[in-house]
């Protein structure tokens, strides 16, 4: 079944280029649009999207206000937006997104994010990560494991690379490797460490020294 998007944002040229990108894949379906933050919220909870592309600001009420209210939801928002602002990096997660990109991090991450959001996974812009994982990693609960994690070499060298803000399609290039092994070896070191998402993941790095 194709995954069901919903596009939140106040700019009808961004929904649209965010439309053309998703359904050029072929098993991504943009099911609605809106340019207000009430008005998404409102057709969240109608239509029942797998993914919401959320603006952070937007009349009615703003992106992150929007998320909130759909925290309690089974729904997956992911928040794309012009700015890259700590605090709202920091407000947006808070809220519950399972994302947070730039808008002009281009169709590929556009797409990654979408589907991670639907593995149940968190993508961030790269160019975002090493700064906020650095915050996550000085005031976050310290993961309890031990300092390699019980991780295998190939496993650690791809915590590292993740550490870095990589996608699964930038690991295999850089291991020569296929994507489906990078995601085999991050489904063991997730297991292995406890870990939720990537979000988690780039925090342990940190925490214990893999990634300075």
């Amino acid at each position: 079944m194709a995954i069901r998007v919903l596009l939140a944002d106040d700019q009808q040229m961004v929904r649209t280029g965010f439309r053309y990108m998703l359904e050029a894949e072929g098993d991504i379906e943009v099911v609605g649009e809106t340019g207000d933050g009430l008005e998404a919220v409102r057709l969240a909870r109608e239509l029942r999207p797998d993914v919401v592309l959320m603006d952070i600001r937007m009349p009615g009420i703003d992106g992150l206000e929007a998320t909130r209210r759909l925290a309690a939801d089974p729904v997956r928002v992911v928040v794309v937006t012009t700015f890259d602002l700590d605090e709202y990096v920091n407000a947006a997660l808070s809220s519950g997104a399972v994302g947070f990109l730039l808008k002009d991090a281009g169709a590929a991450l556009l797409v990654e994010a979408v589907r991670a959001a639907v593995r149940g996974d968190a993508l961030i812009s790269p160019e975002i990560t090493v700064r906020l994982i650095r915050h996550f990693a000085s005031g976050g609960r310290p993961v309890r494991v031990p300092e390699d994690g019980g991780l295998t070499p190939r496993e650690l060298e791809i915590a590292r690379t993740v550490a870095l803000g990589r996608t699964n399609t930038e690991i295999a290039a850089a291991l020569h490797v296929t994507v489906s092994t990078v995601k085999t070896h991050l489904a063991s070191i997730q297991t292995k460490l406890g870990t939720r998402n990537r979000t988690e993941l780039v925090a342990w790095a940190f925490r214990n020294g893999h990634v300075r």
